[in-house]
């Protein structure tokens, strides 16, 4: 089962090494999950998965693999411990069910009626208080409702009565695949971290508080500035028009941007970069700021991150004259070009799938001119962007 279990990992891409799996089987000869199923699949989660968008899909194969365990035949029923059985009923039943199952001759004698009942039942039962079956008050079965219940069977939890977090997957909104959440957002954006200690020294340093009292021969306190993420970024958000079914994305980004990085500037541009951005999307009219000021304040060790569909009219990004708004004297792609010049890391954050976009020129004449830097606006597509902004160049 085991052997079983570690290939069906591998074939679901989870990146499982063999010295995972062994470091697994140690823990299992060493008796750490003490036989209770919950202690293993936790076990196994905190051994075999490294990454957190990993989570759903290894819940996924850890339900697939183990789902005989809710759905044993009737001369099976001894392989199931019984002290798995106990520990569900300690954790989820509330103290009145727990009487209740005392009142019908406790723990043991529930367990004895159990096997009784899967030796006299001949057939599929639905229905009903005794026999094992679906959707009764027998305590045996699934998709039915009884306090001392034992669910045999049942694919998910319905009652909530025994449940297994593996079937609950708490973590399917990780998985790399699909739609985002600020906190999801918060962990992919955690790649790009450039730590320093700069500031007041006013944290302890207890490796040199250890060293200066080893060598003078009395207490030495040492103390060291905070360290702190000292990545600095520039974001730059198109608002707007096309844009405007991506807004709460968008949201959730910026909350978890301002989360994330402490020295970070944020601009509001539409469709293309041209000779001016803003700040306040309410005063966009009455208080631009120069683009030319922007690229002479900020150094070039800033990291800068375009946030748009880059859908629009070729000629808005090519052409002297092309925005939609206002007459801008030189194209949007000369801008475009002047980042890329000045800043070593750039890249462009689309929230359009990005099977569709082959299918916009302008959205291809942008990824040429940063250099194919353009990633989608998904979990797996911000993790690359930020180690595309971490490599040194």
């Amino acid at each position: 089962m085991f052997i079983n279990f570690f290939h069906e990992l591998k074939t679901a891409n989870l990146p499982v090494s063999l010295r995972e799996y062994l470091t697994l089987l140690e823990a299992m000869d060493k008796g750490v999950p003490n036989r209770k199923i919950e202690d293993f699949y936790y076990l196994s989660r905190s051994t075999l998965v490294k990454d957190e968008k990993n989570l759903d899909k290894f819940d996924q194969v850890f339900g697939h693999v183990f789902k005989g365990l809710e759905s044993l035949e009737s001369d099976e029923i001894a392989e199931i411990p019984e002290e798995w059985l106990k520990s569900l009923n300690e954790k989820f039943l509330t103290e009145e069910e727990k009487a209740k199952i005392e009142s019908m001759g406790g723990w043991d004698k529930l367990m004895e009626e159990l096997k009784k009942r899967l030796e006299e039942q001949e057939k599929r039962h639905e229905g009903g208080s005794k026999w094992i079956g679906t959707g009764g008050t027998s305590p045996y079965g699934s998709d039915g409702y009884n306090p001392e219940g034992v669910r045999i069977g049942q694919k998910e939890n319905k009652n909530f009565k025994a449940v297994k977090v593996w079937d609950k997957r708490e973590f399917r909104n990780l998985d790399k695949d699909v739609e985002i959440g600020t906190r999801n957002i918060k962990v992919a954006l955690r790649r790009l971290r450039k730590f320093a200690r700069e500031g007041a020294a006013d944290t302890l340093d207890l490796p040199g508080t250890i060293k200066n009292t080893a060598d003078k021969g009395y207490l030495d306190i040492s103390l060291v500035p905070e360290r702190r993420n000292n990545a600095k970024v520039l974001l730059f958000f198109d608002v707007g028009g096309s844009m405007d079914p991506h807004v709460k994305l968008c949201e959730e980004l910026f909350s978890a941007a301002k989360t994330e990085f402490k020295n970070m500037e944020n601009f509001y541009f539409h469709n293309c970069l041209y000779e001016s951005v803003w700040r306040d999307n309410k005063r966009r009219h009455t208080e631009k700021i120069n683009t030319w000021d922007i690229l002479h304040k900020y150094a070039s060790d800033y990291k800068v991150i375009f946030v748009g569909d880059a859908s629009m009219s070729p000629y808005e990004i090519t052409y002297s004259g092309g925005s939609v708004e206002h007459w801008n004297d030189e194209a949007g792609a000369e801008w475009l070009q002047r980042i890329s010049d000045i800043y070593q890391n750039v890249i462009w954050i689309n929230p359009v799938d990005k099977k569709h976009w082959e299918f916009t020129p302008s959205t291809q004449i942008v990824n040429q001119i940063i250099s194919n830097r353009m990633f989608p606006l998904t979990l797996e597509g911000l993790d690359n962007g930020m180690k595309e902004l971490s490599r040194n160049k």
